[in-house]
């Protein structure tokens, strides 16, 4: 880590901030199983990922006031992507703005994309909730504590509200770390062409 001593430092995300967002939730997810699966050449990967972030941040989350960012004071070292009850599905127009982005991102590999979306808004529950939808640390600060505080604040929020909250783990090494937060494994959602599984989790307010 390259700050150990620094103390996470939580606010909502800017417009200023989607770049580097987008870097940081890039490395974060470089080695996801579902990322590698969509995009298994890492060069490639590593190019779509920030862009596939940043358009997901600037077009889908961050309007909605649920995009935060955990920092040092300096750097972004994570960051969490949340949706607010009733708000989790894309608008026809947010789709629109959308595609430029994710085309110039995913280029051939935009299929893939279109599969895991259409199967995540098939299996998404329906009862109102507060959605995250991404988060991530890079690499470089995880331990540091900042993805920790991105889920305390916005659960603390969830619980105040008395509001459920659902997340999809595309990654098994994750989903202990998720339930030490309450969540609790509802479903599985199965990629197709060999892909990898996608947990489905869901956490009633405390």
């Amino acid at each position: 880590m390259l700050y150990p001593d620094a103390t996470p430092e939580v606010a909502p995300a800017r417009k200023a901030d989607i770049r580097e967002l987008g870097r940081t939730l890039g490395r974060a997810f470089f080695d996801d199983p579902v990322m590698t699966w969509m995009f298994p050449q890492a060069g490639r990967r590593a190019k779509a990922l920030p862009k596939m972030f940043a358009t997901m941040t600037r077009h889908q989350f961050l309007g909605h006031g649920g995009v935060e960012v955990a920092s040092d004071g300096v750097h972004i070292a994570a960051a969490a992507l949340w949706s607010p009850p009733g708000r989790w599905q894309t608008t026809p127009w947010q789709d629109l703005r959308m595609i430029a982005g994710f085309l110039g991102a995913m280029g051939l590999h935009v299929k893939r994309g279109q599969q895991v979306g259409e199967l995540m808004k098939k299996h998404h529950p329906e009862q109102p909730h507060w959605y995250l939808g991404v988060i991530g640390s890079d690499p470089t600060f995880r331990g540091g504590g900042y993805g920790h505080a991105l889920m305390a604040s916005r659960l603390d929020r969830c619980d105040a509200e008395f509001a459920p909250s659902y997340l999809e783990s595309s990654n098994p090494v994750n989903v202990p770390y998720y339930q030490r937060f309450g969540f609790e494994v509802t479903g599985e959602i199965q990629l197709p062409d060999g892909g990898p599984v996608m947990w489905q989790m869901w956490r009633e307010p405390r």
